[in-house]
């Protein structure tokens, strides 16, 4: 009885051990949409800005212009422009730029951040490309660096006086 029990035993569990399940179906595969031959497209009269050596506070350097042409056969219908950090603010159209017709992204770089910079501008839109990346780069100088006090009489450093030391 012992050894007859313990042959099912051994049995029942080879069986569920070995046992297969039901393949599992692929996911449906979706097809890519073919693209829209008569989508908006940017044609770009460039993707990068060079803001050269700008001085500090300068605000008459500070907006810079990309500028495009639709080349598409619809309207460009332009969703979102945003910088890369808070002091890149693009300034997009909010009307449909017509095919044939022009448009203009203003970009303000923050011109009171001293040093190198690099940044971008991400454009979201309608067009055969919908996320297109602009790039600005340049570098702010403080002009007021390395010269005098106003009154013209050089700084001197303040001298340190010794602290008495006492004894615990």
């Amino acid at each position: 009885m012992k050894k007859l029990f313990l042959m099912l035993s051994f049995a029942g569990a080879s069986i569920f051990a070995f046992a297969q399940t039901a393949p599992v179906a692929a996911p449906p595969q979706t097809a890519t949409p073919a693209p829209d031959p008569n989508a908006p497209e940017f044609k770009w009269d460039g993707t990068t800005i060079d803001y050269g050596t700008v001085k500090k506070g300068d605000e008459t350097n500070a907006v810079r212009e990309f500028k495009f042409v639709n080349t598409g056969k619809s309207a460009l219908i332009i969703s979102s422009c945003r910088g890369s950090c808070g002091c890149t603010v693009p300034t997009c159209p909010t009307e449909p730029i017509l095919p044939g017709a022009k448009g203009t992204i203003k970009v303000h770089y923050d011109i009171n951040r001293l040093g190198e910079f690099t940044k971008t501008v991400t454009v979201t839109s309608n067009a055969k490309t919908p996320n297109e990346t602009l790039k600005i780069h340049g570098v702010v100088n403080d002009p007021d660096a390395g010269k005098a006090p106003a009154s013209g009489a050089p700084v001197q450093p303040t001298p340190v006086q010794p602290q008495p030391v006492t004894p615990h």
